[in-house]
């Protein structure tokens, strides 16, 4: 019992030692503005302040942009809570909110040495997905993931011309692939997944591209069996239910989810499939949506939310 009690302390503890860093990390007058965010919004960080005017600015985001049937875009203008402060700058006044014109600064609890240029080559990045919505289908939100289908339906996944099941199939996905090379194959236990590169979402659905024969690229390509299965390899549509990927390394902070697909939105720990906190070994339970570089998913402790970067190596992790 005692040895219960000493963890439990422990525990305790840490927990609360991490809290500490957490609020350290906030300025002083981001609690008193809280009341001042308006209906329909969540506050994020508050990210910069301004002792000379009085001024502290708190990110914030929609309310519903971690829900798949409104997801938010990382391409979309974002707004902000301008807050007036007390002469000590240590509490908020008034508040109002105003469009956004500053760029989002990285979290401070990454591993990057650098952040906030991190934060500038996915700023080009971002830019240059941008043009290239003139050439989706009208109401596609660009993206660039990787991703693999989970489908295990011997008839395979169906891949179709628009985002709806009415639509013509214009192939399909493998299902999972156990081949047999002699003893000499790498195959899981569970087959290999067909991975393919995610570039636009719409609806519930996936314009994915470039999918690539079952475990192709973990074997040797000399004895691969020519009569393996073969997936569609077009451009075209499939059900983001059917989709999974692996968590990848978007320079973000590790160990939760981020409310919008924002470096500065609000952020919730959350938990890896067996446990501990969120990082790249393994990946989300589902995957809902996608914007930019951004896949938005639920953890396997039922947390839903964005994180930057997703990828489709089944062999090892995504660093």
């Amino acid at each position: 019992m005692r040895a219960l009690r000493l963890i439990a302390a422990t525990v305790l503890s840490v927990a609360t030692a991490a809290a500490a860093r957490a609020d350290d990390n906030e300025p002083a007058w981001r609690a008193s503005a809280l009341v001042h965010v308006p209906a329909g919004y969540v506050a994020g960080e508050a990210y910069r302040t301004d002792p000379a005017g009085l001024t502290g600015y708190l990110a914030v985001d929609r309310a519903n942009s971690n829900d798949p049937k409104t997801p938010a875009s990382v391409f979309a203008p974002r707004q902000v809570l301008v807050v007036k402060l007390t002469p000590d700058a240590t509490r908020a006044v008034s508040a109002e909110l105003k469009p956004r014109t500053d760029p989002a600064r990285s979290n401070r609890d990454t591993t990057m040495s650098d952040p906030d240029s991190e934060e500038s080559e996915y700023d080009k990045l971002q830019a240059e997905l941008a043009t290239k919505r003139d050439a989706l289908p009208d109401g596609t939100e660009p993206c660039d993931l990787g991703g693999w289908s989970e489908d295990k339906d011997p008839k395979g996944l169906n891949v179709r011309a628009e985002p709806t099941v009415k639509a013509r199939v214009l192939g399909t996905l493998p299902a999972p692939y156990r081949l047999k090379m002699g003893g000499s194959e790498n195959t899981p236990d569970g087959g290999w997944l067909t991975e393919f590169r995610i570039i636009g979402f719409k609806d519930g659905w996936f314009l994915i591209e470039g999918a690539k024969p079952p475990g192709r690229d973990y074997e040797d390509d000399r004895k691969y069996p020519r009569n393996a299965p073969k997936p569609y390899a077009g451009r075209g549509w499939v059900a983001a239910n059917k989709v999974g990927a692996a968590f990848a390394n978007g320079s973000t902070r590790m160990g939760g989810l981020f409310q919008a697909p924002f470096v500065d939105a609000k952020w919730t720990p959350a938990k890896r499939a067996l446990g501990g906190a969120l990082d790249t070994d393994g990946g989300p339970k589902r995957i809902l949506a996608c914007s930019g570089h951004w896949g938005l998913v639920e953890s396997h402790d039922g947390v839903r939310g964005w994180w930057r970067s997703l990828c489709s190596n089944q062999v090892t992790n995504c660093s």
